[in-house]
């Protein structure tokens, strides 16, 4: 292998670059990222970055010095145009085309847009500084949306002194995710905190002044933040034979085809530890797949299945939130240590007769940092410890 192409140049690629350098590899290396900046962390740009307590430049994965010792022919602000797996060729925008004998896909996801003009959405540090500029005390912001990123953002913008609207079309916040009690607790932080919720709108365009339901009401705004989810960035793959679903679909070695693995937001792979398709859109997942991806691209003979415990962690108001396991499609819900109603829990989730995952809210990190393991080894539901002080209290999801 002479020449390996990793396009997308954000957490997965670059951790995807480092790996292939740390394992042996000593070929050509190739780094594409639409983007002008050098790697950065997203994460921070819905917390940090938008409330103003850091600069830009903390936000960089790695300094100048550590790039160029990965002997990277780094090509930021170009886009991947297409790709032929027969050619083994990646067309890039500005007319270029790199031959390769291994790629990993990292485009990652952009965010969904509603009909109309104006209106925020945050993926990129562009995005965060843009909307950091326009909020001040007595600003009227409208987030549509009230998952992870656009509670986030609620949250911040109340600390920024701003009036929250906080519009979201399921009838409770997040209760796909973590379940219908949970998530009215977490929505509860909002509404003590002068956020006015409004659950069960469908939110159908946006206007100079603010946005509109689809019963025709408009919702003054000055600012309108839309945080309705993502699409995969795998537009520049049609007409490869890849398959696409929801993402690059992969298999549980994270490979889409020939000498071609996925990683990061864009990729769909079957993850054999809980024995479903998923796609993962959190930073540790990202910096994960990147290392096995590369790892097995580099080592066909020794491939290894890419099975994470997913692990997600949010900070709104005074509540941090973790997460491990995959908590969609749950089944049961149960209280294991602390209280609902102080917001100071950790609660386990159970998927057929086994644990799939955990979440902590207001809780030390130890407190469920054990909870991995668990779910690793798929403990039985039977055995989920209660708390004696608390026993049997469980939640129909």
């Amino acid at each position: 292998m002479r020449h390996v192409v990793v396009v997308g140049a954000s957490a997965a690629g670059l951790a995807a670059a480092e790996t292939l350098r740390r394992e042996g590899y000593d070929g050509a290396l190739t780094l594409i990222g639409a983007e002008l900046d050098f790697p950065y962390d997203r994460p921070p740009l819905s917390k940090q970055i938008l409330a103003g307590t850091w600069e830009a430049d903390r936000l960089a994965l790695r300094t100048l010095d550590q790039l160029t010792a990965l002997r990277l022919d780094l090509r930021l602000g170009v886009r991947a145009t297409g790709l032929d797996p027969g050619l083994r060729t990646v067309r890039l925008a500005d007319g270029d085309e790199l031959t390769y004998d291994g790629l990993i896909v990292a485009t990652g996801v952009r965010p969904r847009r509603l009909p109309g003009r104006g209106g925020h959405v945050l993926r990129h540090l562009a995005d965060a500084i843009a909307l950091r500029k326009r909020l001040a005390p007595g600003v009227r912001l409208a987030v549509v949306g009230a998952g992870f990123l656009g509670a986030e953002c609620a949250a911040v913008a109340r600390g920024l002194g701003c009036e929250v609207i906080l519009l979201e079309p399921a009838p409770v916040p997040l209760a796909h995710a973590v379940g219908d009690e949970i998530g009215r607790v977490l929505s509860r932080a909002h509404t003590e905190h002068g956020v006015d919720l409004r659950t069960g709108v469908t939110v159908t365009g946006i206007t100079d002044g603010g946005v509109l339901l689809d019963g025709g009401e408009l919702v003054a705004a000055d600012e309108v933040l839309v945080a309705v989810g993502s699409q995969p960035n795998t537009e520049w793959l049609d007409g490869s034979g890849l398959t696409i679903a929801d993402g690059l679909v992969c298999d549980e070695f994270s490979s889409a085809g020939p000498d071609i693995y996925g990683a990061g937001d864009v990729a769909r792979w079957h993850n054999p530890l809980f024995g479903v398709s998923m796609r993962v859109e959190h930073r540790t997942n990202a910096a994960e797949q990147g290392m096995a991806a590369a790892r097995n691209l580099l080592h066909p003979g020794a491939r290894k299945p890419f099975a994470p415990v997913p692990y997600f962690w949010s900070d709104q108001y005074d509540m941090k939130i973790h997460a491990y396991g995959y908590l969609r499609g749950h089944d049961e819900v149960r209280v294991v240590e602390g209280d609902l109603e102080e917001r100071r829990f950790v609660a386990a989730y159970r998927t057929g007769d086994r644990l799939a995952g955990a979440l902590a809210v207001g809780m030390p990190p130890k407190a469920i940092r054990p909870w991995r393991q668990a779910v690793v080894t798929a403990t039985p539901w039977t055995e989920v410890p209660r708390v004696p002080e608390a026993p049997g209290r469980a939640v129909e999801a």
